[in-house]
């Protein structure tokens, strides 16, 4: 399965990417992790040093081959793998999409063809592929993401984070990706949880699971330890892993929710 995670910028997409290819991987499944946003912070939520992810090396755009209806790998994926990705705790293999070095460098054109040939060519039954993305809408609207199997947009229990998930959806339905759904994060009552469930029910959105909020996110972060690891946080852990199981028994659709 490859999973997309987008949503408005601060809702928690790289928290929640990294807990779930965490728990995942605690589960003996062969996980990759792919951090597609050009400010990169997969490799810290993922629990690696700074040295450690200094190590990661974006993809060479010369690895990029078109092929007939679309883009892929030059190489076989299982060798770019052992050559880029780095290994992360419980054996998560780490990808980078690659950042700009420089101001004033141009666009990130070439790093986005990279990520979508990874995601061309990751998909397999038994690997779980989990994007990191970034907060704009630039990887949709690119189609950068066209070949995940389903995307999770997380939404904070707030107007605007509520409307960048309504405006992302509209995009995902044009892309023909099997499944979308919402995970309500930063719950902090019930009013909350209602105010998303409603907003998923009056746009057709399917709610795959809510994430409570929890000071103990917040401290593990400032103490820069992974949340799975930091046991104060284990509500928020146990809803991420009920949102897996939520995922998975997710059924593709030909839906077209999030459009006007």
């Amino acid at each position: 399965m490859r999973l997309a995670v987008a949503g408005k910028g601060g809702a928690g997409k790289t928290t929640i990417s990294a807990t779930l290819a965490r728990l995942a991987a605690r589960s003996g499944r062969s996980v990759v992790a792919l951090d597609a946003d050009a400010n990169p912070n997969l490799s810290a939520a993922l629990g690696m040093s700074p040295e450690e992810a200094a190590g990661l090396a974006p993809v060479p755009t010369s690895l990029v081959s078109r092929r007939l209806g679309g883009g892929g790998l030059a190489e076989p994926i299982d060798e770019v793998l052992d050559r880029y990705a780095l290994t992360a705790p419980d054996g998560v293999r780490l990808l980078g999409m690659g950042a700009p070095t420089h101001a004033d460098e141009g666009c990130l054109c070439s790093a986005h063809a990279v990520v979508s040939s990874l995601l061309e060519d990751l998909g397999s039954a038994e690997r779980f592929v989990v994007v990191d993305m970034e907060a704009s809408p630039e990887h949709l609207s690119r189609g950068t993401v066209r070949h995940v199997d389903a995307i999770c947009l997380v939404a904070e229990p707030y107007y605007r984070s509520l409307e960048t998930v309504r405006r992302m959806a509209a995009l995902v339905a044009e892309l023909s990706v099997p499944c979308v759904a919402v995970v309500a994060n930063k719950v902090r009552s019930s009013r909350d949880e209602e105010a998303i469930r409603d907003f998923c029910g009056r746009h057709a959105f399917a709610l795959a699971g809510v994430v409570p909020w929890s000071d103990e996110v917040v401290a593990a972060d400032r103490a820069q330890v992974p949340v799975v690891e930091w046991s104060a946080a284990h509500d928020a852990v146990t809803a991420v892993a009920e949102l897996a199981a939520a995922l998975g028994r997710i059924r593709p659709s030909n839906s077209t929710a999030g459009r006007a």
